[in-house]
């Protein structure tokens, strides 16, 4: 009993606050010394050696996780919350770059559907595509933002979409005639080939405008909360890493026109993302209080993938000027000439105002359906865990059902906007940029709308998109395998939520995996086996079973809900803690999450309107009184005047 007083002294005594440093001991410990009684053990060897009782290391480990989960990292202040309002130039500059993180990912959407639209020698068709997926990501953007989850949040192509989409065009009926596989044959200008390509663009937009009511449906009707409850990480897991892994056919074809430009071209994205991100560039820059000064950049974290295409842009530059690279079109390494796509600068207008139907009317086909029917769930999937993350990089609370429910329901209408424009593609949150906001340290929402608008600008200026159409076809591959590698990873990422020691869950994710990866391959070799005799069921068997994002998603969600295993043993305890709110703060939630000008408050504040699934419920006690809202404002007013004088040295840019 001595000995144990003797030890909780000491521990509580190295516990204390440091007079030198003026600060106090972490709270987890804090807490684990106020329980006062610690048992110790003799070892072995002959040494003492303090052993906490079970409740000590179950407080230690709640507090602990409590605090990772919620984001509460006090080292890393944000200079701007998500309800600021940053200067103007602030806004811009940062929203900028948001879309510029998120170019990346918004031109290889087009350029790899290029090909199954018989396109591949059409790069002017291609620059308008890529205008169309800008212009639609910023309509979509600004809904997200206002009307949306309301989370500072960019919306873009997905990478879900294209399995089924390549599987849809895959059909024989589909298939790229013979003679637009040469370049020498083909008239863009002709109406045998516009018709030749619009049809298969009609027939995927058509499947995405079908498709994305289905989105809207859940979203608004607060479904996605009930479907929460089957879904877990193991479903999560195989689905998400089957949207890449299928695609590595076309990053090698690509990538293998030229692999010493490819293999430079990920050596830089490799360097900048990973080697030099922490390495800042001082640029000049000019504030009030300290004029013309050199502030420090941190452009290689910020523009890994920009700044990598760039400098492999230049390179093959320099090699066509002199003629390095053959000439020769059947000569190895000839597409990484930058001649062999530059007339597009030329030819593309300086404006052109992308508008819905501007490829004819869509078309419906029952196989496209179900097939972007299984991208359309991987990306409600997908954005669920954006949200949560984005509310935690900018210092929101974690979002509401409502908000979940909205924010679901605009990517559906996002998606609806996507298939009525054209863009081939859908829409969903972008996680790039979520990870961008834990580098600016701006969370700041009107940054986000300052980016939605600067991506509907370049979709109206025709040489931006011309531009990205001219980069060279092996500096396209060399991007490909890295972004494809790490959405891979994200998805796998998702097992450290389970308990991988336990066999239950390596056969599930195993067998998902590869059975993914098999029978969309044998499927598409044996087409003529899985015939019934009914054209439209035929086809949409073909589909379903050539994407693999469905087949591997499919089976993980069947045996993640059939073979018996603990709620942590798969993952959903962790799950739903990670997802889990913080206090109840309703006032601050009310400011980040409900509706904007006045809707529900001022305007259409009627009885009903509190219990639709996507409306904020009405708080306890009738309206709410004015002064927890000015404390709030003067708490907020506040808070920024005291992060004012830190902006310089707390946000990287």
């Amino acid at each position: 009993m001595c000995l144990s007083k003797i030890l909780t002294r000491a521990l509580i005594l190295r516990l204390a606050p440091d007079s030198r440093q003026g600060t106090s001991r972490t709270p987890e410990l804090a807490a684990i010394a106020g329980l006062g009684k610690i048992t110790t053990s003799w070892v072995a060897a002959g040494g003492l050696v303090p052993a906490e009782t079970s409740c000590c290391r179950e407080a230690e480990g709640r507090l602990s996780q409590k605090k990772r989960l919620l984001g509460e990292d006090h080292s890393s202040k944000l200079a701007y919350t998500v309800t600021d309002v940053p200067p103007w130039y602030l806004c811009i500059l940062l929203g900028i770059q948001h879309f510029l993180t998120a170019m990346g990912g918004l031109v290889a959407v087009p350029l790899i559907l290029s090909k199954e639209l018989c396109l591949q020698h059409d790069l002017l068709t291609q620059s308008h595509l890529i205008s169309t997926i800008f212009f639609v990501s910023g309509i979509c953007t600004l809904l997200q933002v206002f009307f949306g989850v309301r989370l500072p949040i960019i919306q873009g192509g997905t990478f879900a979409f294209l399995t089924p989409t390549l599987a849809m065009l895959s059909l024989p009926k589909w298939k790229c005639p013979a003679w637009t596989q040469n370049a020498t044959l083909v008239n863009a200008s002709s109406s045998e080939f516009i018709e030749v390509w619009q049809t298969r663009m009609r027939e995927v937009q058509g499947a995405i405008i079908v498709a994305s009511c289905f989105q809207i449906f859940i979203g608004f009707s607060g479904l996605i909360g009930f479907l929460m409850r089957f879904i877990g990480p193991l479903t999560i897991a195989p689905t998400i890493t089957l949207v890449a892994l299928p695609l590595f056919d076309s990053a090698g074809d690509d990538a293998g026109q030229h692999w010493g430009i490819s293999f430079m071209t990920i050596a830089f994205i490799v360097l900048f993302s990973q080697y030099l991100k922490n390495v800042p560039v001082p640029l000049p820059s000019y504030q009030k209080g300290k004029k013309c000064h050199f502030s420090k950049v941190y452009l290689f974290q910020i523009f890994p993938v920009l700044l990598g295409l760039s400098l492999s842009w230049l390179l093959c530059y320099v090699l066509t000027v002199t003629d390095v690279l053959p000439v020769d079109p059947a000569g190895y390494g000839h597409l990484a000439r930058t001649d062999t796509r530059g007339d597009v600068l030329s030819q593309a207008p300086w404006f052109r105002f992308p508008y819905p139907g501007q490829w004819g009317v869509p078309t419906v086909s029952l196989a496209g359906i179900f097939g972007i029917t299984a991208g359309v769930i991987s990306s409600m999937l997908e954005s669920l865990g954006d949200y949560y993350a984005c509310a935690r990089l900018s210092g929101a609370p974690p979002p509401p059902k409502h908000a979940i429910n909205r924010g679901i329901g605009v990517e559906g209408i996002g998606c609806l906007l996507a298939g009525a424009w054209g863009t081939g593609n859908g829409t969903t949150s972008y996680s790039e940029n979520v990870g961008a906001l834990g580098i600016t340290k701006v969370g700041s929402r009107m940054v986000i709308v300052a980016g939605g608008c600067a991506m509907l600008l370049s979709g109206i200026f025709g040489k931006v998109g011309a531009m990205f159409a001219s980069i060279p076809t092996p500096v396209i591959g060399g991007m490909f395998l890295v972004m494809f590698g790490v959405i891979t990873a994200v998805g796998i990422s998702n097992l450290q939520y389970t308990d991988m020691n336990s066999s239950r869950n390596f056969f599930i994710f195993g067998f998902s995996v590869f059975a993914g990866l098999t029978i969309p391959n044998w499927a598409s070799k044996n087409s003529g086996l899985l015939e019934t005799g009914i054209i439209q069921l035929d086809q949409v068997i073909q589909v379903l079973l050539t994407t693999g994002m469905f087949v591997g998603g499919f089976l993980g969600f069947l045996l993640d809900n059939t073979i018996p295993g603990t709620q942590e043993e798969r993952g959903l305890l962790a799950w739903k803690q990670s997802h889990k709110q913080k206090g109840d703060n309703s006032q601050l939630i009310s400011n980040v999450y409900d509706l904007p000008f006045g809707i529900g408050t001022k305007y259409c504040a009627v009885s009903w309107f509190w219990h639709l699934p996507t409306c904020p419920k009405r708080p306890p006690g009738g309206k709410q009184t004015d002064e927890p809202k000015a404390a709030e404002q003067e708490r907020s007013v506040k808070a920024s005047s005291e992060r004012a004088p830190e902006i310089g040295a707390d946000t990287r840019i």
